[in-house]
């Protein structure tokens, strides 16, 4: 039995039989025994891009896999820090791509929006744009739609590949650190990040609850002042 066969046997053990844990596990190992330490910075990628794959058990696993001497630990984190950037650097391409007037358009036809939102959205990213972007990466699901306003605001290249791969450094040595330091019991990990992700998507909630109300308080309002200049 090869030291990678047991890592996956581990992964899944850890992670409960037949849950979509222990499969996403035993796919990020299986990825590393193919293509090394780059099949880590590839699902980290895919992370970015696909939010519902949480990097709380993709970094641990490429961290278990350092541990057990398939490749260093450095290798580890360069590439998982690596994929985290490519993977920004395409969903910043989208958002150039839509740019803001695009973007505007489809906030006109959108119920309860207009296209004054995508306005006031990309002169507040402009203004606080470096910190949205270094602190977001630590964020569960904002960590990747951080990306698409650098984009349509057109951060220079140069500052946002600086300030996401130093933002995905901090949060991926965290988790990749605590898969090698843990080893099998890596599942422990995701106890933790739940709650984080938890108050992450409670506060997104409580967030657009706000901005609909203030909307239709806004829409009422508008409408009342109307039918007062027809009078």
């Amino acid at each position: 039995m090869t030291d990678t066969t047991v890592l996956v046997t581990a992964a899944a053990q850890s992670g409960g039989d037949g849950s979509w844990l222990s499969a996403l596990a035993d796919w990020t190992v299986s990825l590393m025994e193919i293509i090394g330490p780059a099949g880590a910075g590839a699902a980290i990628a895919l992370e970015n891009l696909f939010p519902p794959l949480p990097s709380e058990v993709v970094l641990p696993m490429a961290g278990l896999t350092a541990s057990r001497g398939s490749f260093t630990l450095a290798e580890a984190l360069i590439w998982t820090t690596l994929g985290s950037v490519v993977g920004a650097f395409v969903l910043y391409g989208i958002g150039a791509w839509l740019g803001a007037a695009r973007l505007r358009r489809i906030a006109e036809w959108m119920p309860l929006m207009k296209g004054d939102d995508v306005d006031r959205t990309v002169a507040w990213f402009q203004k606080h744009g470096w910190a949205a972007v270094f602190f977001g990466r630590m964020i569960p699901i904002f960590r990747s739609l951080i990306s698409i306003p650098a984009g349509v605001s057109r951060m220079p290249l140069w500052k946002f590949g600086l300030l996401t791969a130093a933002g995905s450094a901090v949060w991926n040595t965290i988790f990749v650190m605590a898969g090698f330091l843990l080893g099998e019991n890596w599942h422990v990990i995701e106890q933790y990040a739940d709650i984080l992700q938890y108050v992450v998507i409670a506060a997104a909630v409580a967030a657009v609850v706000w901005f609909l109300v203030v909307r239709v308080r806004t829409i009422v309002r508008d409408r009342r002042e109307r039918q007062l200049d027809g009078v």
